[in-house]
């Protein structure tokens, strides 16, 4: 791994704990040093950092944390994924932190807006699970298919607009946030076990089916269903050939002139509604949307499927302006996330953190064996805010961390037809 390189202007707040006491006495009657660490500390108190990114992760409690633990203002704005992946490209200067998704980075690495991080001042690096270093979740793990977060997440240098091909010294983004995604169903409603992703399309659930209408991750779902059906293999999922779209939407086009579908989602609530309605007894969903609904004392269940799950992964990059005492700033706030505060705010909410192992001392052991190990619940399962999630008792839908982190078989992802497979969406959609 290259060298790190000498700071030429700013130290770091640990590199100033480290070297305080030496400093101190070596310079004593110097009017250039003397003090400096106490100047860094006010400094950085004055240092406001502003930070845009999907819903899930850009949460007000997390910038309040910041301010009372760093000093650090933290101005948080939340955008849908496509507006994401636009501001980077298109207001360079507009952001210092981008809270993206990792297939975003296919879309904005190149325009050169974001610079990479050194590894050597990430204090827990070795702390972030092996899905964003070489893609394994344990040494025998198989690597899935689609935009895994390892393929993306390191360059060989400063500037390089290419993604390198293994581990190097350069990070692209900090993970912060993950899960695996697979069909919400209502148990009562529908009164039999479901198993597999193609009970999507059975005819049984004829007007009460929904997939959610965002292009990229839903053509993800179509894909896992045509595949269990065994009508389409696909060399990658995550990177569909033309003739393989074809065949995906020709299947999901004639499911909806038959009437399979209900409604297409592209929100939180939407998804909510029309399964607390009835409406819909089987669709795609995301974790904290089947706790909404039980919440409301509604069954909802995140249904373990036999093919696996469609996964997806956030971090957070850093703008290419940023540099000096916002820059250091910026590398406390990325260090301050992984401690494990966050990563317990995270996990109580459904999703992981890139480092469980720090978020386990900001967590009981009853949540964290819930959450992470998948053991039934000693008492009642509470969110972040304190509201009840589920009783006592309760079991987590699809096991342990291991269980469902290690059934992924495919990432989110943007194809290299990418504009051939919006455009055939969008004719599914109108259809």
């Amino acid at each position: 791994m290259p060298k790190r390189k000498k700071a030429s202007r700013t130290l770091t707040r640990r590199a100033m704990l480290k070297r305080g006491a030496a400093l101190s006495g070596a310079v004593a009657g110097s009017g250039v040093v003397t003090g400096f660490p106490m100047v860094w500390a006010q400094n950085i108190k004055n240092v406001t950092l502003r930070q845009f990114g999907t819903g899930v992760s850009n949460i007000n409690a997390i910038a309040e944390k910041a301010k009372e633990d760093l000093g650090i203002t933290l101005q948080m704005t939340a955008l849908d994924t496509d507006s994401t992946a636009q501001r980077v490209v298109t207001q360079p200067k507009g952001f210092d932190i981008a809270d993206i998704e990792y297939f975003t980075l296919k879309k904005v690495w190149g325009a050169g807006n974001l610079q990479p991080m050194d590894i050597s001042r990430l204090k827990y690096f070795d702390k972030i699970v092996g899905i964003f270093k070489d893609g394994r979740l344990t040494p025998t793990s198989k690597i899935a298919q689609g935009t895994a977060p390892h393929t993306v997440s390191f360059v060989e240098k400063p500037g390089d607009k290419q993604f390198a091909a293994g581990m190097t010294n350069w990070y692209t983004m900090v993970p912060t946030i993950y899960n695996a995604d697979t069909l919400g169903i209502r148990p009562d409603l529908i009164g039999r076990p479901i198993e597999s992703w193609t009970e999507l399309l059975n005819p049984e659930f004829r007007g009460k089916a929904s997939i959610l209408n965002i292009a990229s991750i839903g053509i993800m779902d179509a894909a896992m269903v045509c595949e269990a059906m065994g009508e389409v293999r696909y060399g990658d999922k995550g990177n569909m050939t033309t003739d393989e779209i074809d065949s995906t939407m020709a299947i999901f086009t004639e499911a909806k002139k038959a009437g399979q579908f209900r409604a297409f989602w592209k929100t939180f609530d939407e998804s909510v509604n029309l399964m607390a309605s009835g409406e819909v007894v089987i669709q795609s969903m995301w974790s904290p949307a089947i706790t909404k609904v039980r919440s409301m004392g509604i069954p909802c269940v995140y249904q373990p499927l036999k093919e696996g799950y469609r996964s997806w992964g956030g971090g957070l990059g850093l703008s290419a302006n940023l540099s000096g005492i916002e820059l250091d700033a910026a590398y406390e706030y990325l260090d301050w996330y992984l401690s494990g505060w966050v990563g317990g705010l995270l996990m109580r909410q459904g999703y992981y953190s890139a480092a469980p192992e720090t978020s386990k001392a900001h967590m009981s052991d009853d949540e964290w064996g819930y959450w992470f190990e998948g053991k039934p619940a000693k008492g009642d399962v509470l969110n972040p805010f304190g509201q009840k999630m589920e009783s006592a008792g309760a079991v987590r839908d699809g096991g342990s961390f291991y269980e469902r982190m290690g059934a992924v078989e495919c990432w989110n992802s943007v194809m290299d037809e990418n504009r051939y497979m919006v455009r055939k969406w969008n004719e599914f959609i109108a259809a």
